[in-house]
């Protein structure tokens, strides 16, 4: 199963925009590199369209997932309850640091697991409950 991707550099801890095609075991393989070193981000689509692009940025235990469905629309991935809502997490989004409330923070377990089923069925309506900004 092949997707496209790029993320945060392990090495330097910048994102690099910079996309590579792989198979989804080896985005799994680069990604749980960059998850030992505790914070990052990663974008994600299939080969053969620009959109719908997850993204993924997390710090430590938490993370929050993107949806865009076209360079005009842009939706949140509703939390797991892994916080109480009145609790706000910081995650990196590209390479900037930016404030989530609790109302969209997921384990990066899950998440990782969201990926991984989007990369697989090229859907993304039965992923969980989307808020669109």
């Amino acid at each position: 199963m092949s997707v496209v991707w790029s993320m945060t550099s392990p090495e330097s801890g910048v994102f690099h925009p910079g996309e590579r095609r792989s198979e989804l075991r080896d985005l799994t393989d680069e990604f749980n590199e960059l998850r030992s070193h505790g914070q990052g981000y990663l974008e994600v689509r299939l080969p053969d369209n620009e959109f719908p692009q997850l993204t993924l940025g997390f710090q430590s235990d938490h993370a929050i997932i993107h949806l865009f469905t076209s360079e005009e629309s842009m939706s949140l991935l509703s939390g797991d309850g892994t916080v109480s809502s009145e609790v706000t997490i910081d995650v990196p989004i590209m390479s900037e640091m930016s404030t989530f409330t609790g109302d969209f923070v997921l384990s990066v377990d899950h998440a990782c697991d969201v990926v991984r089923n989007f990369v697989r069925t090229g859907a993304f309506e039965e992923l969980g409950e989307w808020c669109e900004l």
